[in-house]
């Protein structure tokens, strides 16, 4: 990720969440355009870990402000978090699927759709609401929690966890600290 608040930069949340959407449409072309299958796999589970810190620094912090600060954000939470589920589940599918299978592809381009969708939705729809609704300084804030927050995430997909603020912020961290040892054990491939 180029753009971080840890060297003070004035970065606020939209621009982080911005490019993390870029991110992970970029590393969907490098699994459709991978040459062989054990490459696909990391670059999907790069992916599935990814969207899983994202969504999740998401819900715990830019979702609350929404509600708290934006018109009608209870009812736009409700949707995002319907869509969040439905990527879960989606990316769920994915990490059990066999990248030499027509299968794989089907999901990657399904999955591609989806998060095609939702980031255009919060980019063309919520993105403008919250700087026109919050202060750049608090945007600012909101980007550097949900930084940490990305840190700590879970890096593998849990259809059955609640997608609430209170589940990531005291459940969360433990079962990020799970996945990443998981991670480790199994050699899979999760970015940073």
């Amino acid at each position: 990720m180029s753009d971080t608040n840890s060297a003070g930069t004035n970065v606020d949340v939209v621009d982080i969440l911005t490019s993390d959407h870029q991110d992970m449409i970029a590393l969907i072309g490098q699994i459709k355009g991978a040459p062989g299958e054990s490459e696909r796999r990391d670059l999907a589970d790069t992916l599935i870990a990814e969207v899983m810190r994202h969504a999740v620094a998401e819900e715990m912090y830019v979702y609350p402000a929404i509600e708290d600060h934006v018109p009608d954000g209870h009812n736009e939470v409700e949707h995002d978090k319907k869509e969040h589920g439905d990527i879960v589940k989606l990316m769920k599918q994915l990490e059990k699927a066999e990248p030499a299978e027509a299968a794989f592809l089907e999901l990657v381009n399904e999955l591609e759709a989806q998060l095609s969708h939702h980031a255009k939705d919060e980019e063309a729809d919520q993105f403008p609401k919250l700087r026109e609704h919050i202060p750049h300084e608090k945007l600012v804030d909101i980007g550097k929690k949900v930084e940490n927050a990305k840190k700590l995430a879970p890096t593998r997909p849990h259809p059955s966890a609640p997608h609430s603020e209170l589940f990531h912020k005291t459940v969360g961290p433990g079962v990020g600290m799970v996945d990443r040892i998981l991670d480790k054990l199994t050699g899979r491939h999760t970015g940073s």
